[in-house]
């Protein structure tokens, strides 16, 4: 047998003989350390993330792939062909929070920017992309110098804006499947706050959930707050809304369907003795399925407008409600792929660094990738980010551990890039071996 096709051989076998990836990850990790200290340290905010793009952008260059910049916004596309098979995409995402980190880090943000919003606010990786962003520079390091094990196209994309659930779409609105070699899989990984630094867990279908914003303006009639019966108080209306809005989680959604119906703001009036002519409330909705998805969404409107008539709202002050347009899709995490990284992660890590994880409630939009085109295979998978000590303390009733978005999430950075690297590697070999 040839070095090649040995080397091939090791990479693809058992757990023990495995080694190479594990080694060449290893041998990269005080370099890729390196590299998260500063892109933790210099984050940007969504749509804002052109240094941190120019900086991946170059490190694929230097690896050898054939890099485009400025794909959807500050996206980056880079692409590496290696003869015949698969097209596999690797996605990382690249901005930041606008969160004053409390991690108390040598290296912790300081970074200060202004949203698009106007509001000056720190910003901080508080969601762990940092790590994403670490990890998917090693996988490709490692594979550019594994070419002659695997055979395919490699198209590794750098997506800015998933925290506004707005990247993926632009990317693929700028020409992702039609400028570049369109996927034939896809993956990703993401940071877990609930499991130990160093685990993993693959998840097939629903794995993150439909996440919808809605702004309800309750309209009302103002006045002084000494003559009531002068009045239509918003406030008073808002909050029958708000109570109202809980039967349909309770008694309307079936219970063996998640969903949340959650009001995370709730702003009327200017001062204690003047009744306000508006209210206003904004919702977050969660979901799975597109049909719990419509229903909740079409009740929020019913009982907005009910309620106003219940208070006597004349037809031209009904409440206006708004689903916008910053939609997130639930995270679909396809049954064969699923399975597939399910055997080679337990087979390389051992079952006990594989636990069975639950779906979550939170958002991400990765599968935008696979909403494209349902014929491409697509994985996200979690890496655990947990520090031992921490999870440990946690498992015997200790502190609570801080979630991600939290300013005093700082995960175990170097167990999980070491780990997502080597499993981003080991996928992208079994996706495209020869």
């Amino acid at each position: 047998m040839n070095a090649r096709l040995l080397l091939g051989a090791m990479l693809l076998a058992s757990p023990a003989a495995a080694e190479p990836v594990r080694e060449a990850t290893q041998a990269q990790l005080p370099a890729l350390m390196t590299l998260y200290r500063d892109l933790h340290a210099t984050p940007e905010l969504s749509l804002q993330e052109a240094k941190t793009a120019a900086k991946l952008a170059k490190l694929a260059r230097d690896a050898g792939f054939e890099v485009t910049e400025r794909v959807g916004g500050h996206g980056v596309v880079a692409v590496l062909r290696n003869g015949p098979g698969p097209v596999l995409l690797i996605r990382t995402d690249t901005d930041g929070l606008p969160v004053i980190e409390a991690t108390g880090l040598p290296f912790a943000s300081k970074v200060r920017a202004t949203t698009a919003e106007g509001t000056e606010t720190g910003v901080m990786h508080a969601c762990g992309h940092d790590t994403h962003m670490t990890a998917w520079v090693g996988a490709m390091r490692n594979l550019a110098k594994m070419k002659g094990v695997w055979s395919g196209t490699l198209v590794m994309i750098a997506q800015p804006a998933e925290e506004k659930g707005a990247g993926a779409k632009a990317m693929l609105d700028d020409g992702l499947y039609t400028r570049f070699p369109k996927p034939s899989h896809a993956i990703a990984f993401h940071d877990s706050a609930t499991m130990a630094a160093g685990t993993l867990a693959v998840r097939a279908g629903h794995m993150m959930a439909n996440v919808d914003s809605v702004d309800v303006v309750v309209r009302g009639i103002g006045g002084h707050g000494a003559y009531p019966a002068t009045t239509k108080d918003p406030v008073v209306l808002g909050a029958r809304i708000v109570g109202a809005l809980q039967t349909l989680v309770s008694r309307e959604n079936d219970p063996q369907q998640p969903a949340v119906v959650t009001v995370g703001s709730f702003r009327g009036g200017t001062s204690h003795n003047i009744i306000s002519d508006e209210a206003t409330l904004l919702i977050t909705v969660r979901s799975y399925s597109d049909e719990v998805r419509q229903k909740l969404l079409a009740g929020i409107a019913r009982i907005a407008r009910g309620e106003a008539i219940a208070a006597g709202i004349s037809d031209d002050r009904m409440p206006v409600v708004t689903v916008r347009t910053d939609y997130t899709p639930a995270t679909f995490n396809t049954e064969a792929l699923s399975g597939q990284l399910e055997t080679l992660f337990t087979q390389r890590f051992g079952a006990e660094r594989v636990p069975e994880v639950p779906a979550v409630m939170v958002g991400e939009d990765f599968s935008r990738y696979y909403l494209a085109d349902k014929q491409i295979e697509s994985v996200l998978f979690w890496v655990g980010g947990v520090p031992q000590d921490k999870w440990s303390a946690a498992q015997a009733g200790g502190a609570a551990l801080p979630s991600l978005h939290s300013a005093t999430w700082a995960p175990d950075a170097e167990a999980v890039i070491g780990t997502a690297a080597e499993a981003t590697t080991a996928a992208a070999l079994d996706i495209l071996k020869r």
